[in-house]
């Protein structure tokens, strides 16, 4: 490094090594946020060479996946339950009986009314 070079980067070194460590802090506080959204969304956490830490024993995941398979399995008879339900409201909702009601006492109505208009009501 000639001399001109020394004296253009000296005069900046504690900005240049200031940036540096911020960058540092920055990675450590990032890598420290991410294990703490991991632990607290139940990844699993992984050591330096991608093996598995936490959930330590096969039983636990075991058990877990056995949890989510009766739950996954209660939600789908509920959504079946609740597919027939609407099926039911569809088909009452489209039946001609519905619109044929819903014509009656719109007849039953406007007669109702005329007799208001006549003063006979």
């Amino acid at each position: 490094m000639s001399i001109d070079a020394a004296a253009i980067v000296i005069p900046h070194l504690p900005w240049i090594i200031g940036g540096g460590l911020a960058l540092g802090a920055a990675g450590v506080a990032g890598w420290i946020h991410t294990t703490r959204l991991k632990i607290k969304h139940g990844y699993p956490l992984e050591g330096a060479w991608g093996q598995a830490l936490k959930p330590a024993s096969d039983h636990e995941a075991k058990q877990r996946v056995t949890l989510l398979t009766q739950e996954n399995a209660e939600l789908r008879a509920e959504l079946g339950s609740v597919k027939d339900r609407l099926a039911n409201v569809e088909r009452i909702v489209t039946d001609g009986g519905y619109h044929l009601g819903s014509e009656i006492d719109a007849l039953r109505d406007r007669a109702l009314e005329h007799r208001k208009d006549e003063g006979n009501a």
